[in-house]
């Protein structure tokens, strides 16, 4: 399960952050973008996040994830589509195999939400 090695770095990378922080906020929730072509399950790396976090800074943390989905671009038509996940990556309109991706390969931190200390 590779949820459980991107929740440890994903842990790891809002640590660094918050122990840079002079104040150290209590973090509410953290935005993440997961792209499907990334093939990570949202209720795995759900379910990791909140084993993961237990007894630690993170523990009351609220982990928001957005899919994004596989678009592709075809060259020969010009134009972007959609393809179906596992099934044909092929552009359905020419049948030019898949070259460029334009989107769905995101795994990032969109941005973290922290309450501010009095």
């Amino acid at each position: 399960m590779h949820e459980t090695d991107m929740t440890k770095a994903l842990i790891m990378t809002v640590r660094d952050w918050w122990e840079s922080q002079p104040e150290r906020p209590p973090v509410e929730k953290i935005h993440l973008i997961v792209g499907r072509f990334t093939c990570v399950e949202p209720v795995s790396l759900q379910f990791a996040f909140e084993v993961q976090t237990r007894n630690t800074f993170l523990e009351d943390a609220e982990l928001v994830i957005r899919e994004t989905p596989l678009i592709a671009f075809c060259h020969p038509c010009q134009q972007q589509y959609q393809p179906e996940m596992g099934l044909c990556y092929a552009c359905p309109t020419c049948g030019s195999p898949m070259e460029d991706i334009c989107s769905g390969r995101e795994l990032k931190i969109d941005r973290i939400e922290y309450a501010l200390n009095d």
